[in-house]
């Protein structure tokens, strides 16, 4: 009989047992990593390329990646997209700093037909001109009005100036980029970092082998004959910057630093320390900022991740006649991190909350395949997570000050704001 009166235990979160991943090897540099106990017919199929913002200028690596369904010789935009569509299947893409990604999702039923159809979109991409002229049209109409947007001026300046050390992160797209089509250079990126760029493939799904051999066939001869490098040690100017935007009612402020990759001993610290900061809607700036002085709806510290490096950045938006109280306010926060120990009862709020988000993120197959993926992509092992949680058990205020201490201090962030 079920017992309603009392209360079950609590356990301590000591250890995740993950499962690890089916690796295939598709070439010596391209691995396949296969999450195969799926308890339904779902599938996600990610390819990963090295083609990331980074790798080009003029905005080519964008526009062709906004390209990559437009159509082949024998098939338009539109034709593709209902014939994946007819077999229930879901395509989504992303562009980062270091990395462009395609996502199929489907039932395990159509993967392999959903598969072959994106293997010959992309295969056969023909840069149709009225494609070409509509994707530069719609992304030029997009860049012109986001260049009124204070959010977005000031995300943008922000990483010019952060990154300002190396020239392939720091440049910014101009509206000229979308004024006309340079064909041989978006054909000659397509070909060197998606036909020639795939670094990655990942499935989840409760499919049989002779589908996932079908895939590494289908989708290995992309794959790159060598390990992409990418930037590091980044030097900032720190500085202070405005940027004003006609017609705003508000201020972006964007502010942050260099800091480390995932791998530095100091990374999981400072995650409990930021989480504190601003990661969570109980963070102090949150408290502050907006629930006590009402300056914002929102605001948060984010740590960003990149393959030889991080780097933290405070964001929010806030109206332009408390622009300078609310700095005030974030130098503030930033201090009494620096200079009063954590209470025991934050201490113990923030300590359950991660330990609650990282159980969170362990939940099925699809997450621990990205829990995995997230370590594996930077060298890491999953021993990183045991690492991670005995480190958040153990964590105590006075190792919380010692960060914040080299960490925060006012003096090397570079603010950036726009409005």
């Amino acid at each position: 009989m079920m017992q309603r009166t009392t209360q079950p235990a609590v356990l301590p979160v000591v250890h995740i047992d993950f499962v690890k991943p089916h690796i295939f090897d598709v070439t010596e540099e391209v691995r396949l990593l296969w999450m195969k106990d799926v308890p339904n017919d779902t599938v996600r199929l990610d390819l990963y390329f090295d083609a990331g913002i980074i790798r080009g200028n003029k905005s080519i690596p964008a526009i062709v990646h906004s390209l990559l369904f437009s159509g082949t010789a024998t098939k338009s935009s539109v034709e593709i997209h209902e014939s994946i569509d007819a077999l229930g299947g879901f395509l989504d893409t992303d562009l980062s700093f270091e990395t462009a990604v395609v996502s199929i999702y489907c039932l395990r039923e159509n993967l392999d037909k959903i598969a072959l159809l994106v293997g010959d979109a992309i295969n056969g991409l023909a840069f149709r001109e009225s494609e070409v002229e509509d994707t530069l049209r719609s992304m030029g109409q997009k860049f012109r009005e986001n260049q009124q947007k204070v959010r977005n001026v000031g995300q943008q300046q922000f990483r010019k100036l952060l990154f300002e050390s190396h020239e392939d992160y720091s440049t910014l797209a101009e509206a000229s980029d979308f004024d006309e089509g340079n064909y041989s250079a978006m054909k000659r990126y397509f070909k060197d970092h998606y036909l020639n760029g795939l670094t990655r493939i990942t499935l989840v799904g409760n499919v049989e082998q002779d589908s996932v051999d079908a895939l590494i066939d289908l989708f290995g001869k992309w794959a790159m004959d060598h390990k992409p490098t990418f930037g590091k040690s980044f030097e900032t100017t720190h500085k202070r910057m405005h940027f004003p935007v006609e017609g705003a009612v508000q201020t972006a402020i964007r502010m942050g630093k260099m800091m480390f990759p995932k791998s530095h001993p100091d990374y999981i610290g400072f995650q409990f320390l930021n989480t504190i900061l601003g990661d969570y809607f109980g963070s102090r700036l949150m408290s502050n900022i907006r629930e006590d002085k009402g300056y914002t709806y929102g605001i948060g510290s984010v740590i960003m991740e990149l393959q030889n490096d991080g780097y933290l950045v405070i964001v929010t938006e806030v109206g332009k006649d408390v622009t300078e109280a609310t700095l005030a306010e974030i130098k503030l926060e930033l201090k009494r991190l620096q200079e009063e120990l954590v209470s025991a009862e934050e201490l113990e709020l923030v300590r359950n909350y991660m330990l609650g988000q990282l159980l969170k993120s362990a939940d099925g197959p699809y997450a621990m395949l990205d829990m995995y993926n997230s370590v594996d992509m930077y060298g890491i092992d999953l021993s990183f997570y045991d690492r991670a949680i005995a480190e958040i058990r153990a964590m105590q205020p006075e190792r919380l000050l010692q960060l914040a201490k080299t960490h925060l201090n006012w003096e090397d962030f570079l603010i950036v704001t726009a409005g």
